[in-house]
């Protein structure tokens, strides 16, 4: 028996930092939850550190990754034209976009409605894992699990991020991977419109 299949529609920044520190943002615009932004960070440590704007939020992205602390703080996005503008608690992120890259091109092509759809998650899993630690399908903890939907694609050409009052370094690639659930953003620092399924472990009879 299949559990509860949620859905958000978004965008979603990786970026790493000279500093070590990587930083993952989503920006949804349409959840079970309604509109709200997070912010994953990852410190060079490996210790993974989650930004969410209430209660209810931070238990389901705790309970669907992985995260040695969680802090409830708030949490919000700005954008006008390529840039976009952050501030999550003691996290104070500004990013600049380029023009869209030619995959993001090609992923605008795909109709909207293959793209939401759980199969063409799983087709496009077999080109992404030949970027390293990108998977589209997977689960991150027991009971869940996730499938990516690519709607478009940017490159991060630029950020600037200063994270409890010390700056963490010009934009860098997102290297090592991050490590908050099965899959990391790719590489090279991207902004990806995205729709995310979440499956839900199903009730016991």
């Amino acid at each position: 028996m299949k559990g509860e299949r949620l859905r958000f529609d978004g965008w979603i920044a990786g970026v790493g930092t000279t500093s070590g520190t990587r930083l993952v943002v989503g920006h949804w615009t349409r959840s079970p939850f309604g509109p709200f932004s997070d912010v994953m960070i990852q410190h060079p440590d490996g210790e993974r550190l989650l930004l969410a704007p209430s209660a209810a939020v931070a238990d389901f992205v705790a309970a669907t990754y992985r995260f040695e602390r969680v802090e409830v703080v708030a949490v919000t996005v700005r954008r006008g034209g390529s840039e976009w503008s952050i501030q999550a608690g003691p996290l104070s992120l500004h990013l600049s976009t380029g023009s869209r890259s030619p995959l993001g091109w090609l992923l605008r092509a795909v109709p909207a409605p293959l793209v939401r759809s759980r199969r063409w998650a799983a087709l496009c899993d077999i080109p992404a894992r030949l970027m390293p630690g990108v998977r589209t399908v997977g689960s991150a903890v027991p009971g869940r699990r996730e499938w990516y939907g690519a709607h478009d694609l940017w490159p991060i050409l630029a950020a600037d991020a200063v994270l409890g009052g010390a700056g963490l370094g010009v934009l860098a690639p997102l290297d090592p991977p991050v490590e908050f659930g099965f899959g990391s953003a790719p590489r090279r620092p991207a902004l990806v419109r995205v729709t995310t399924t979440v499956e839900l472990a199903a009730a016991p009879p």
